[in-house]
Formats: structure tokens, C-alpha cells, sequence
């Protein structure tokens, strides 16, 4: 077995490994030293075992080179605290009323590439949605658009770098610093209604973030606002042109869309892998692991477990794909998952409507550079505009 999240053929494919992986190795000793948990029951109760699998072993986001703790990389209490809190600033209520907003800027991104008859998903849609809605979110001026994508890819690319592109990137986020920390002081001085505000008013009631806190939590949106959303789009997207049989039902029956976004994430999950360490000594999947043992539950194998989803390898539109871990579980459930599916519903409700006879004008689909992200770096389409209905 060579399963290693490094090797270029592994982040290219990963499912054949995961499927060795569950069968004969499902607690792997990974090159990394980390064990990779491979199998649907066993990466179930890994996530739901805090108490045995800690998150501190995510990575943390580096500001005035001080490691900053956040809902992603703590235990409870301290998790149960600051999850609270910034909950606030990203409640239900606050997701739903994105809709139309997120319809708007949807029609405008389409609008720009309907007439050429092709585009780059990726570059043209995907990315430019969310970082714009969670730029907006922020508070963020629409000029200043192209720096916050780019602290976004390093934030992301920071995870898994070399030493030498991490110093890089270390150097590139001190604007993302820098910017951030004076939008915290602005927004002390006068208030808006931005998610920012909505932070530095629990931090001063409760005193309870530090502004410190504060930024890492902003890192952190940019992973789970924007490269979350990305990737499943373009997922989904690739997934249905593979399948045009399936792309054939949900143009026949638009309601399917939903579901769409649901078997996308099951079939291949735009987050791979994230990062545990055992708290003792534990036994998971027949073996022992030892205290402060790395550990890796594999979202993207336990998605394709045959024990939990039937023909789990088929990308099937129709299926109940209710219980997959593309989102992780438990107290660490993704924050970002609400905003990430409204996103891509209304992304893909938009393209398949507007849009019709799509073609991928690149066979070999090139993916991002990451350990534990997966979507397409590029995803060029060929379409027609979709017939307008006469007006009666």
C-alpha cells in the first residue's frame, strides 16, 4: 500500500487508494506519520469522539507570528465558547437573507460569458461568487476584491507548503493582517452591519475574543466561505458532464438540483481530509494508537463506503446521500456548509437554465494544489444560450 496525500498521483485520484485503503488498511500509517481512517463507521466516530480525537492538531493561523486558537483548531470548552460567539455572526437568518443578493451577482457573472459560448467555471463563476459575497459579508470594499482572493489561496496553500513558499506566503498575508487589523479598530470606533462588527461587539460584551481571535476567525471564512464553495461547484459541475445521463434527469426535473448538491459532496467531497490527535491511547478500526498519534479521517473514502451508500462509486442524482461527512460532523460541523449549498444550488440553477448544451473543452481536468482540497484548478466549458420562450 503507498497511500500518501503527497504524491501528485494521489491528489489526482484518490478514490482507487480509498478503496484499498477500506478494505485492507483502514487504520493506515500514512509517510506523514499520521494514520489514515479510511472507512464510513470508523471516520463517523472519530468525529463524534472529541474527547479522544483532538482538533488541536489543525493547523493555526499565524497573526503578529502568534499561533491564534479558533473553532477549527480547539477542544471543548474553549471550542464550546468561541463557537458560540461566532455563531452570532453567522446565524441561519443571516445565510437566508444572501439569497437574492447571491441571484444577483450569479446573473451578472453568467451575463458576461453567455454570448462567448465558453468559459472558465472556475475563473468566471465559482470563485468570483463566494469571495464576493463573503467580501461583502466582511465589509470588505469591492476594490479591494483581488487582494482578499488572494490572502484566500495563501491562507490555504499555507497548509501542506514547503518552508520556503510558506515564508512566502507568511510574508503576503502580513497585508491580510495589516488590512484586517484596521478594519477590527474601525469597526470598534463605528459599527456597520458587516460580520466584523457583529465579532468585535461580542468580544467587548463578553470579552471573551480577542482581537487576535478575531482575525483568525476572518482566516478562517476564507476557507470555509470561499474555497468550500469553489470546489464543490466545480465538482459538480465535472461530476454531471462525466455522467450525462445524470445530467439528462436534472435538466429533465430542475427540482433535483438539491439532491445535485448533496451527492456532489458525498461523490467528491471538496475537503478531503483535516487533522486529529489522539488525547490516549485509543483503539479505531481493529488498531491500537498510541497517545498523540496524528490521525487523518478520510471524508473522501467514508463518502464512497459501500457499507453506508450502496454502489457508492456511481455519481447517482437520485440517491439519498443524507449522512455524508463532506462536512465533517459533530461539534466541528463545517460553518460555512449553510452558505456553501445555498451558493452552489443557485449557481447551478442559474447555468442549467440559462446555459444549455455544455461540453468540457478540456478532457484532462487539472487539479488544485492542495493536500486536503479537491475541485478543479480550471474547468473551461463550451455552451449554446439556452431558447428564450416567446412571451404569448
Amino acid at each position: 500500500m503507498d497511500y500518501n496525500p503527497l504524491s501528485p498521483e494521489v491528489r489526482l485520484d484518490p478514490y482507487p487508494y480509498y478503496e484499498e485503503l477500506r478494505r485492507d488498511h483502514p487504520a493506515y500509517l500514512t509517510p506523514l506519520g499520521a494514520y489514515a481512517i479510511s472507512r464510513y463507521d470508523d471516520v463517523n466516530y472519530l468525529l463524534m469522539s472529541p474527547q479522544l480525537f483532538s482538533s488541536t492538531a489543525m493547523p493555526t493561523f499565524n497573526i503578529n507570528d502568534q499561533p491564534v486558537a479558533t473553532v477549527i483548531n480547539s477542544d471543548p470548552p474553549d471550542h464550546t465558547r468561541l463557537r458560540n460567539l461566532v455563531n452570532r455572526a453567522f446565524t441561519p437568518k443571516i445565510i437566508a437573507d444572501l439569497e437574492p443578493r447571491i441571484r444577483e451577482i450569479t446573473a451578472q457573472l453568467i451575463d458576461r460569458v453567455a454570448a462567448a459560448g465558453e468559459m472558465d467555471l472556475v475563473a468566471d463563476l465559482a470563485t468570483p461568487l463566494p469571495v464576493t459575497i463573503i467580501a461583502e459579508l466582511l465589509g470588505v470594499e469591492p476594490e479591494r476584491g483581488e487582494d482578499f482572493k488572494r490572502w484566500s489561496d495563501n491562507v490555504v496553500l499555507q497548509i501542506g507548503a514547503s518552508q520556503e513558499d510558506a515564508e512566502r506566503m507568511d510574508q503576503e498575508l502580513e497585508g491580510f493582517s495589516e488590512y484586517f487589523q484596521d478594519a477590527v479598530e474601525e469597526r470598534r470606533r463605528h459599527p456597520k452591519g458587516d460580520v466584523i462588527s457583529a465579532l468585535v461587539r461580542a468580544e467587548e460584551q463578553q470579552q471573551a475574543l480577542t482581537s487576535d481571535q478575531v482575525l483568525g476567525f476572518i482566516g478562517l471564512l476564507l476557507i470555509a466561505g470561499n474555497e468550500t464553495t469553489t470546489n464543490l461547484l466545480g465538482n459538480a459541475m465535472l461530476a454531471l458532464l462525466q455522467h450525462p445521463d445524470q445530467l439528462r434527469l436534472v435538466l429533465e426535473e430542475p427540482s433535483l438540483i438539491p439532491n445535485v448538491v448533496e451527492e456532489a459532496l458525498r461523490y467528491d467531497a471538496p475537503v478531503q481530509f483535516l487533522f486529529r490527535v489522539t488525547t490516549r491511547e485509543v483503539e479505531i478500526a481493529g488498531t491500537k494508537l498510541p497517545q498523540g498519534a496524528a490521525v487523518l479521517p478520510l471524508f473522501g473514502s467514508a463518502n464512497r463506503d459501500d457499507r453506508r451508500y450502496p454502489n457508492a462509486a456511481r455519481f447517482d442524482v437520485t440517491r439519498d446521500a443524507q449522512g455524508h461527512v463532506a462536512f465533517g460532523h459533530g461539534i466541528h460541523f463545517c460553518l460555512g456548509a449553510p452558505l456553501a449549498r445555498l451558493e452552489t444550488r443557485i449557481a447551478l440553477e442559474a447555468l442549467l437554465s440559462r446555459l444549455r448544451n455544455f461540453a468540457l473543452a478540456d478532457p484532462q481536468v487539472e487539479r488544485i494544489d492542495s493536500i486536503f482540497l479537491r475541485g478543479p484548478k480550471r474547468l473551461r466549458l463550451t455552451f449554446e444560450p439556452a431558447a428564450v420562450p416567446a412571451e404569448a
